[in-house]
């Protein structure tokens, strides 16, 4: 990949590197072949999901999970029910609050999801071949920082 011009702006260098990574990343070809690998049918949004839930500690109110996600929480309803009749995830009434349903991931969701996890590290590795594991982790740490501003500033858009 060659260096943006000089006179080029940071970030629109960026935004078109960005861009052009989260096609690459996210492609329904790329998905598939993937969640074939893994030995798995889940979607890339019930990755999404199941991640989500995941780093919630397994277990959130809808309401919360689409908060996190940044979606409205009628797309998480539809998509919790899918995913319960695939037995990933189970509803279960909440005990603070007999008017909400807790989700959680069940331990057959938290393997699709390894295994999915798994076949996406290793195509990363692939792609990483040659990289200098610092730039890696420096890039990780801007990356994150700014996932973090952005979430930050979207939820105060809100």
């Amino acid at each position: 990949m060659s260096d943006p011009a000089p006179d080029q702006d940071p970030v629109v260098a960026l935004q078109r590197a960005l861009v052009m990574l989260s096609y690459l990343l996210t492609r329904s070809q790329a998905h598939e072949r993937l969640a074939e690998r893994a030995g798995v049918s889940a979607r890339r949004s019930d990755l999404w999901l199941l991640m989500a839930l995941e780093g919630v500690g397994g277990t959130s109110r809808v309401g919360d999970l689409a908060d996190h996600l940044m979606v409205e929480p009628s797309h998480v309803t539809r998509q919790i029910a899918r995913l319960a009749a695939e037995k990933l995830v189970e509803r279960t009434p909440d005990p603070c609050d007999r008017r909400a349903r807790l989700v959680a991931i069940t331990q057959h969701g938290r393997t699709v999801l390894g295994r999915l996890q798994g076949a996406r590290q290793h195509s990363l590795h692939q792609a990483l071949h040659g990289f200098d594991p610092r730039d890696v982790a420096i890039t990780a740490e801007v990356l994150n920082r700014l996932t973090e501003h952005v979430r930050e500033r979207e939820a105060g858009a809100e």
